[in-house]
């Protein structure tokens, strides 16, 4: 004779008859599979030659030595630019996951500040930098206009055209001040270790210590953070108004539900 089977094992919980997960959410990425972009990584690798190349030409024909050549802005905004545009050029050609946004809305965001200071600041140039009615090689007139005009453009285009929109957020902009604010000290260092009356002691009229005197200096600074905030913020504005490819309406991700039963 066979003794019954109890209906619930001693010591365990009981089997409930319905299991009820709640949803989760499971972001785009995890979910899409990317595709091969290879228009795009042909367009972001011409505008990474096209940065390189600037930037090759100053350490070529410049009037400084190398190290004052890449202690612009400018050159290193470029070169900052020309690395990022090649790894997200490798990742459309390969099928890969972009780079975060926050990384290419940077680079976006300094080659795009340095060309307005160049192009609005009275005396924002420098004299590596001056313009084409200034005497100076054909080669550094060609130099300033790819890397103050060419290169923001073609990099506004890649973010206007092959990225999607609204990736973009405020409390990025105060993270973007950081390096503007780095450089800020590391120009006013180098210029009070440099020896007076050296050459491009300070790299941009606008930072000359000498001439108007760290006061001056440093509200010609804020003026320029401020504003430079201001661009900041009006690009991630942008990033949620324009329209891009493949635009959908903004989800945090997929809601996953599911069956009940």
């Amino acid at each position: 004779m066979t003794a019954p089977i109890p209906r619930d094992i001693p010591d365990l919980p009981p089997i409930p008859g319905h299991v009820v997960l709640p949803p989760s959410v499971v972001p785009a990425r995890a979910v899409l599979i990317p595709t091969r972009r290879r228009l795009v990584a042909v367009f972001r690798g011409a505008t990474a030659l096209l940065a390189l190349t600037g930037v090759v030409i100053e350490l070529l024909v410049g009037s400084g030595p190398p190290a004052a050549t890449l202690s612009h802005f400018t050159v290193q905004s470029g070169i900052l630019l020309a690395l990022v545009m090649l790894v997200s050029a490798r990742c459309a050609w390969s099928a890969h996951h972009p780079l975060p946004a926050a990384l290419t809305g940077a680079a976006l965001f300094y080659v795009v500040a340095a060309s307005l200071v160049q192009h609005l600041l009275p005396e924002g140039a420098s004299t590596l930098f001056a313009g084409p009615d200034a005497a100076g090689p054909a080669w550094q007139t060609a130099a300033n206009h790819i890397l103050h005009t060419a290169v923001p453009v073609a990099a506004a285009l890649d973010w206007l055209l092959f990225t999607a929109p609204g990736h973009l957020h405020l409390r990025q902009a105060p993270t973007w001040l950081l390096y503007p604010l780095a450089y800020l000290a590391f120009s006013l260092a180098r210029g009070a270790l440099l020896s007076p009356g050296s050459e491009e002691r300070y790299l941009y009229p606008f930072l000359d210590v000498d001439q108007h005197g760290y006061k001056i200096v440093l509200g010609n600074a804020l003026l320029v953070g401020l504003a430079l905030y201001a661009l900041a913020v009006l690009l991630v504005a942008l990033d949620h108004t324009r329209p891009g490819p493949g635009r959908r309406p903004r989800e945090t991700g997929f809601r996953l539900r599911p069956p009940v039963g």
